[in-house]
């Protein structure tokens, strides 16, 4: 693992070039956020089969993804999967994995890498950055190839359950919608609370979001009381997921990139 760290927190990052146990095609390999640790209370992340068990496909901590607009080839089941690599989409393993070169400080790691694929071609940078309490994550993906393609890219953070008789779990800028569900309902303080808990399956959830405006969502924590995250960009689609062990929520990016532009979107974790 990669580290980053101050006096007050420490943050465990995939390392792509030797840590290849922890990364399949579903997560972007490069600034990938295994675990957030307060100096005295402890980790502060969790996952949907932490602490007891790990896998791929679920992961840990905040990774994100853009598998979900993978640039499919002429052969049945390639595709480039920006911050992966080229993947077999129908043996769900990855053929080429892209290559980073990584720059690192004590507060800073830089991830940079190009992928080419049958005429696209893509440069991404993602940074994550820790300031105090603050863990910054900003992403950058160039098209300097000759034809557009789509994005779409989701983080995935993972928040540990918080204990039986407290139920609010996130509270958002913009006015939400929930339709009614087994698991989820909505308080008049406007926090998205849990029901029916304890659970025993896994439950998933759209937000109907309305307005435009750049996402902030606070969070419970049950060792820091609330954590908050402030988002460059309004989702285009916002699911929520929770199980017994984790809740997290997916506010997506959606963009078209022709030649030579550029997109580029940031989240500001503050613990």
């Amino acid at each position: 693992m990669l580290t980053i760290e101050n006096d007050q927190r420490l943050v465990e990052i995939i390392d792509p070039r030797s840590d290849q146990d922890y990364l399949g095609t579903r997560y972007c390999s490069g600034g990938y956020i295994f675990q957030v640790t307060d100096k005295v209370l402890g980790p502060l992340l969790s996952g949907p089969t932490f602490p007891d068990s790990y896998n791929v496909f679920d992961g840990q901590g905040i990774p994100d993804s853009f598998n979900l607009a993978p640039l499919r080839g002429t052969q049945a089941g390639l595709a480039l999967v920006l911050g992966v690599g080229v993947c077999d989409l129908l043996e769900d393993t990855v053929r080429e994995p892209c290559l980073w070169d990584i720059d690192a400080t004590t507060l800073s790691i830089t991830f940079t890498t190009r992928q080419a694929f049958q005429g696209w071609v893509a440069e991404i940078e993602r940074t994550v950055t820790l300031e105090g309490r603050t863990v910054r994550s900003k992403t950058e993906v160039r098209n300097v190839g000759a034809d557009r393609f789509p994005i779409v890219w989701f983080p995935h953070p993972f928040f540990p359950q918080l204990p039986e008789g407290s139920d609010e779990l996130i509270k958002v800028n913009p006015a939400v919608d929930l339709p009614d569900n087994e698991a989820y309902g909505l308080s008049s303080n406007g926090f998205i609370h849990r029901k029916g808990w304890p659970w025993t399956g896994d439950y998933y959830q759209a937000l109907n979001v309305r307005g435009n405006r750049e996402l902030v969502i606070f969070q419970r924590h049950p060792a820091l009381g609330l954590v908050s995250a402030s988002c460059s960009y309004a989702p285009t689609y916002f699911p929520i997921w929770g199980n017994r062990h984790t809740f997290s929520w997916e506010p997506m990016v959606e963009r078209t990139t022709a030649p030579g532009q550029v997109a580029d979107w940031r989240i500001d974790y503050d613990f």
